[in-house]
């Protein structure tokens, strides 16, 4: 029976994923930093599931974390590194303290986990790392700076880990959802405390205060939960998952725009190397 550990479980995606792997009937490890939000979780399924309170940037926890899954289900088979809010600020605006404290739950978090569960998954010479960027790594849309810079620190991470671990039989998947029907634009939003008037028709356009997309969003969670447990039982899972078509647009939409200024610009890039 396939044992998943996932962060970030007491709403949205991670609370689907929870429930979608449940129901499938594999061993779930559901983390949350206030585990009663998830107890119900484990109320339904007691045999296959574990609730177990994880702050990703809390070292401590996220060993006893893994401890714990080793302990009850023998070993992490699937991570999947959900944990994570949003920051919507100008750059110019981002605080000191938010800032770090987005880096140390999305990128520092992702890595504690992986370096967490990898010494059991390179013993077994098996293991699936999803980990969960955004649309955001993308896009890079004004107001949006310092969270699309963690997720695609996020994904550039994955990048290296695949290429590490893939010979030891372990794979390591980036999945990038585009708008899905959670808090994420609600409850789990934050911004910078002050705004700067210069920016009002740029950033300020993103800032929580306008939001009015928060319960209109065109993603399924669940549909997007089952989309993760079709990935990580596939024989040969992408690195690379977009999940929604307004994912798939957006990375069409980057892939095509980059491809247009490498190509007007090519003859300058190409002008920079030695002659002879």
């Amino acid at each position: 029976m396939t044992t998943w550990l996932i962060t970030g479980c007491s709403s949205g995606l991670g609370r689907a994923l929870a429930d979608a792997v449940l129901e499938h009937g594999d061993n779930a490890v559901v983390t949350a930093r206030d585990v009663a939000k998830v107890q119900d979780l484990v109320d339904r399924h007691p045999d296959t599931a574990l609730a177990v309170a994880l702050d990703v940037t809390d070292s401590s926890q996220v060993t006893a974390a893994v401890g714990a899954a080793d302990e009850r289900f023998g070993g992490v088979d699937v991570l999947v590194n959900n944990a994570g809010y949003g920051y919507r600020a100008a750059v110019e605006e981002g605080e000191d303290e938010p800032v770090q404290r987005l880096f140390d739950t999305h990128v520092f978090g992702t890595a504690r986990t992986v370096k967490a569960v990898l010494p059991g998954m390179r013993a077994r010479r098996a293991g699936t790392i999803i980990n969960i960027s955004s649309i955001g790594a993308r896009m890079s849309p004004a107001g949006s700076g310092y969270y699309s810079a963690v997720k695609a620190a996020i994904e550039a991470l994955t990048l290296s880990l695949r290429r590490e671990v893939a010979p030891l039989g372990i794979r390591a998947i980036v999945v990038e959802p585009g708008a899905f029907r959670t808090d994420f634009a609600g409850r789990s939003l934050t911004q910078s405390a002050d705004a700067i008037a210069d920016y009002a028709d740029t950033a300020g356009k993103r800032r929580i205060e306008n939001d009015t997309v928060h319960g209109t969003q065109p993603g399924d969670p669940t549909k997007a939960a089952a989309a993760l447990i079709t990935v990580a039982e596939s024989a040969d899972p992408p690195y690379f998952l977009p999940l929604g078509s307004d994912a798939a647009a957006a990375v069409r939409g980057s892939l095509d725009a980059l491809a247009v200024d490498i190509e007007n610009w090519d003859e300058l890039t190409r002008s920079t190397d030695f002659a002879g």
